[in-house]
């Protein structure tokens, strides 16, 4: 089959899901691409990542990023290899990273695209940790939460794709932390590879805020929140004064119809002077080189550990991203496109 002729193959949202996503939410496509034009390339896609914001993205509301169309093509991020080019800048065989996400194909002029290098990481490392996870991760505690070496840092949903990385970096910086995670696999993970001091199963204690109070008697002093709910109103109450929380998430509400009750203690902040920041990674890549040339160093050194929970196949996407609100995965997602 020629070039030309080539088929695409995507997978577009249908239907905009209420609560949970179902597959039904999900149809794959297949159409045609052509050859690159002039100042064009063309990539095979051989990685595509799931995220939890993309949940936001099937909403038809205002947000910081525009929502997902129906009838086009989910966007996210994708690593791949230029296969054939009219670009000076971009020859083939070159493995680029895109938001062009779950397709198997993708023309593009160079906008928006990078060239990486897989010597360093593997391909798909650059979806993860050193990608917009790793940098999530490192933004999030570095900048937003002003982490200060010896700080007792929190960190909800620890063993997920970016705060697995936090857990490592904070210890990295000689802090003491601790994670909750949802089954004992993750714990022993978190406590065995990445090293934390300490780890909970959030579906076991029952009590959040009375496991804190036990793992942490003299207070939190940063908190990096990726659920939201209890969680949240449970690190408010065993903060330090002057501590920080840095909101990056809060999956325990993504799939929500209504809106849940906001935590019943948010008065605290006031009396503890704590400092509360939300923070969307892409206001922040002017850090992309130092966060780069650093995590490059520490997975160089074996200081940085990662997971990766790999569905194979475009077509199983859709599951791959439903999983993701389950706790039936551990790491970074991703999709092997095959």
């Amino acid at each position: 089959m020629s070039v030309a002729a080539r088929t695409l193959r995507s997978v577009q949202l249908v239907l905009r899901p209420h609560a949970v996503p179902t597959p039904e939410n999900f149809k794959v496509v297949e159409d045609k691409i052509s050859s690159p034009a002039k100042g064009e390339f063309l990539v095979r896609n051989e990685w595509i990542s799931v995220d939890p914001y993309m949940r936001g993205r099937m909403r038809d509301t205002d947000s910081y990023v525009p929502p997902f169309q129906i009838g086009e093509p989910m966007e996210g991020g994708c690593v791949g290899r230029v296969i054939e080019s009219q670009c000076p800048d971009f020859k083939e065989g070159d493995y680029v990273v895109g938001n062009m996400g779950w397709r198997d194909h993708w023309l593009s002029t160079g906008e928006g695209v990078l060239k990486v290098d897989v010597e360093a990481v593997s391909p798909q490392g650059y979806l993860g940790v050193l990608g917009m996870t790793g940098m999530t991760a490192y933004v999030g505690l570095n900048k937003i939460g002003k982490l200060m070496e010896g700080d007792t840092v929190f960190v909800s949903a620890a063993s997920g794709a970016v705060g697995s990385i936090v857990c490592q970096i904070a210890k990295l910086k000689n802090c003491k932390v601790i994670g909750s995670a949802g089954s004992q696999a993750k714990i022993d993970w978190l406590k065995n590879e990445a090293g934390i001091d300490a780890a909970f199963n959030y579906h076991e204690v029952g009590d959040v805020g009375a496991k804190l109070k036990e793992l942490c008697p003299d207070g939190i002093d940063l908190y990096f929140d990726n659920v939201g709910g209890d969680h949240l109103e449970a690190a408010i109450d065993s903060m330090k004064n002057f501590g920080k929380i840095v909101c990056c998430g809060m999956i325990s509400s993504y799939n929500d119809s209504e809106p849940q009750a906001g935590p019943q203690n948010l008065f605290k902040i006031i009396g503890k002077r704590l400092r509360m920041q939300g923070f969307i990674v892409r206001d922040h890549m002017d850090q992309t080189s130092v966060f780069q040339r650093e995590m490059i160093q520490w997975i160089q050194h074996e200081k940085i550990k990662w997971q990766e929970t790999v569905t194979e196949g475009l077509e199983n996407a859709p599951q791959a991203f439903i999983d993701l609100f389950t706790g039936n995965k551990i790491g970074k997602s991703l999709v092997k496109v095959s």
